[in-house]
């Protein structure tokens, strides 16, 4: 489909959002637009890669801008300082940010992602989880792969106290593994994939279950006052979904050249640790994963308060925009 239908689709959409929600809509022009993009999301790449967000409100006078997510963390403080629009995390981060007062809400999903693994250095003498009691873990505070440590633990009996966790990004966990700073890392592909082959890192804990999904979230300004962006940008990820589902190898080419990936490393990244066939609409399904870790979450403090957590799951989600683009 063209990039003339895709908008004529969108703006369809978009006049019948308008004709609904025409009260809060905000009045004021929007120069710029700004989303985020992260090797861990693939869908993201394509789009900025395509450059059809450009084309598509070239003719409006809006900018498209860009800017690099290195972790959920570094997502959500954008969306909080306002420098992005709509961000891409984990759904454990935006989970845990809600709870603890982020005024967002998760309107997307781009991938059901087996991206957070325990990874220790070739030759380690850490062969289960429960050999992590006393070492050090890096792992970046408030991400997925930080969270994955916390609930491969507690299946152990073990809670962060039982550790040392040493809040490093993601690529700094890496490089601190590697030189044998720290005794474990909570690992995130395209690095975990990288890190095997060339010093030949091995994964300790690989549970797909405690995995998050990868989402998008907005801050509710936004998505009050520009909902027709947001409509927009979810069309993209639709139509990047079933791009790269017609070019994968080009898909593991733009991974690879903008993640400076092995071409390998990436496929692997892409076709074995991902799935983005999966639903853009965010629900039940994201919602029970949540319910899950509710209680790690509590037990560590990671959030304000069970109750704050519970009436998070009830406000995060808004699945309207997302539910008339897929349909």
């Amino acid at each position: 489909m063209t990039n003339k239908l895709y908008r004529t689709a969108a703006l369809a959409i978009v006049g019948l959002l308008a004709l609904s929600a025409c009260s809060s809509t905000s009045d004021e022009a929007l120069e710029k637009l700004s989303l985020d993009y992260a090797y861990w999301n693939p869908l993201s790449l394509v789009i900025k890669d395509q450059g059809w967000l450009e084309a598509e409100l070239a003719d409006d006078g809006i900018e498209v801008e860009w800017i690099q997510s290195l972790g959920s963390s570094t997502a959500l403080e954008n969306l909080n300082a306002e420098a992005i629009d709509i961000g891409s995390t984990a759904g454990s981060a935006a989970f845990a940010a809600r709870a603890n007062g982020a005024e967002l809400k998760t309107v997307g999903v781009f991938s059901q992602p087996n991206w957070g693994t325990i990874v220790v250095p070739a030759n380690s003498d850490i062969k289960t989880a429960a050999d992590l009691a006393g070492k050090t873990i890096a792992a970046a505070s408030g991400t997925d792969p930080y969270f994955f440590v916390l609930q491969a633990l507690a299946r152990e009996g073990l809670s962060s106290q039982d550790v040392e966790i040493v809040n490093l990004i993601h690529a700094d966990g890496q490089k601190a593994l590697e030189s044998g700073d720290v005794d474990a890392w909570a690992g995130l592909d395209p690095l975990t994939a990288t890190s095997q082959r060339t010093t030949g890192s091995v994964i300790l804990v690989n549970e797909p279950s405690f995995n998050t999904w990868g989402v998008l979230n907005a801050t509710e300004k936004f998505l009050t006052g520009h909902p027709e962006l947001v409509e927009l940008v979810l069309v993209q990820y639709e139509k990047a979904r079933a791009w790269i589902s017609e070019n994968p190898e080009q898909a593991v080419e733009i991974l690879a050249r903008d993640a400076s990936l092995n071409i390998e490393d990436a496929r692997t990244v892409l076709t074995e640790r991902t799935n983005i066939n999966v639903s853009l609409i965010p629900g039940q399904v994201q919602l029970d994963v949540f319910k899950t870790i509710l209680p790690v979450l509590v037990a560590e403090d990671k959030v304000k308060s069970q109750e704050a957590a519970e009436l998070a799951l009830t406000e995060l989600i808004d699945d309207s925009i997302a539910t008339k683009v897929a349909g």
